[in-house]
């Protein structure tokens, strides 16, 4: 018996409320939405959530730029950013998500006070909106985009906003290249590269998919002007740059 669950608590990760390796095995080996699905009960309980420090921060940035009529979580997952929203938009506040679990676990643990909450089901490259929101957010949902997706993916959420709406979403300064943190992101892609070239369906999930001059550029080809807000919540790097900025992309009329 002791044995045993030495065993689940090795096999269990991040929390003991986690998944387990198998899990995260299966997960792994699915389609992302399937993968989804099967994580979604415990999907909070990973380093794949957006930790609440940046969630706060986000939120005390977007209140000095609103308040807000309506918002959009991007990919919302089990619903962290329409907590965020529903702190700064007045009206109604809709999560869109492609994964059926992840909705559903989203409209169980989010509060129903505040404004009008909406679940959609729906893909981030074709969104099934007009142009009726005033803020887009997204957390952690980047690295699921090939960058050949950008310029369909920054041309719906410009779509879906009115004009002079705000898309903002917070990004990382990446890691010094001799650091554990950096060999960590470039193993866990390599490894994610391996897997989509030897096995099907892909799971697009990636850490270092993006460079910033990269989004920047996406961004104002979409018809956005682009802004950056220093998150000093997370203090700055030796060199003086933040550590994590949020970038406030403006929809040009």
């Amino acid at each position: 018996m002791s044995g045993r669950r030495r065993v689940s608590k090795l096999t269990r990760v991040f929390s003991p409320e986690g998944p387990t390796l198998r899990e995260l095995a299966v997960q792994a080996l699915s389609s992302v939405e399937r993968g989804y699905d099967l994580l979604a009960p415990k999907f909070d309980h990973t380093p794949f959530r957006t930790p609440d420090p940046v969630l706060d921060a986000v939120a005390s940035a977007l209140e000095k730029r609103g308040p807000f009529e309506s918002g959009l979580d991007l990919c919302c997952g089990t619903g962290a950013g329409v907590e965020v929203l529903a702190r700064v938009c007045r009206e109604r506040v809709t999560g869109v998500d492609f994964s059926t679990g992840m909705l559903a676990v989203a409209r169980e643990r989010v509060p129903t006070e505040g404004p009008r909450l909406g679940w959609v089901r729906g893909d981030a490259r074709a969104l099934p909106f007009a142009a009726a929101f005033d803020l887009v957010v997204s957390f952690g949902a980047l690295g699921h985009f090939l960058p050949r997706e950008l310029p369909r993916l920054f041309g719906q959420v410009h779509s879906v906003l009115r004009p002079g709406g705000l898309f903002a979403f917070p990004v990382s300064a990446p890691p010094r290249p001799r650091s554990a943190a950096f060999w960590t992101l470039l193993a866990f892609d390599a490894v994610m590269r391996v897997r989509n070239a030897v096995w099907r369906p892909p799971f697009v999930m990636y850490y270092r998919a993006f460079r910033f001059g990269d989004l920047w550029r996406e961004l104002e080809r979409a018809g956005f002007q682009v802004e950056l807000c220093p998150l000093e919540e997370f203090g700055r790097r030796a060199d003086g740059s933040p550590r994590v900025r949020m970038i406030a992309a403006r929809r040009l009329p």
